[in-house]
């Protein structure tokens, strides 16, 4: 066995690349586990599908905003238990032809489930949700105890 002489500039001649490629890695695998798969050129489809949220606290409500395209509003489920709200559903897949010959299939199928806390407590009898051009949007008021309240200070 030969000792070689370690040469720090060797090693840096590859050193760009490499971070490079580990970080392509690094992102490839936190797309495929978090967004439920990016695709590439050979992939067949995503392993899930979730579908983005925005989830927003107002003075007097809390507002979510659910992309949902292609799903009807007849299967999707939203239901508010003990300040968790859950919205659940499914967007179905369309069936093949026998005519159509596909080159690639990139939409994601499935059933979907979200669930997040509120932080303060909302009138459950006055949830109201609006589903239009693939955006379902949830108005939930806060109960009265939860709302900001101002003080005013007096100066003695």
């Amino acid at each position: 066995m030969s000792l070689v002489r370690w040469n720090p500039v060797r090693d840096l001649a590859t050193f760009p690349s490499d971070i490079v490629s580990m970080q392509k890695e690094i992102n490839h695998m936190f797309d495929r586990f978090f967004r439920g798969g990016t695709l590439e050129e050979g992939d067949i489809m995503p392993t899930t599908w979730l579908p983005a949220v925005d989830l927003v606290e107002k003075d007097n409500e809390f507002v979510a905003k659910v992309e949902l395209p292609g799903v009807n509003k007849d299967d999707v489920k939203i239901t508010l238990q003990e300040n968790i709200l859950t919205i659940r559903g499914e967007k179905k897949e369309e069936k093949e032809t026998k005519e159509s010959s596909y080159h690639r299939l990139e939409r994601s199928y499935g059933s979907f489930q979200r669930s997040f806390t509120l932080p303060t407590t909302v009138k459950a009898d006055k949830v109201e949700a609006q589903y239009k051009d693939g955006i379902l949007t949830i108005n939930l008021p806060k109960a009265e105890e939860a709302k900001r309240k101002q003080i005013e200070v007096k100066v003695r």
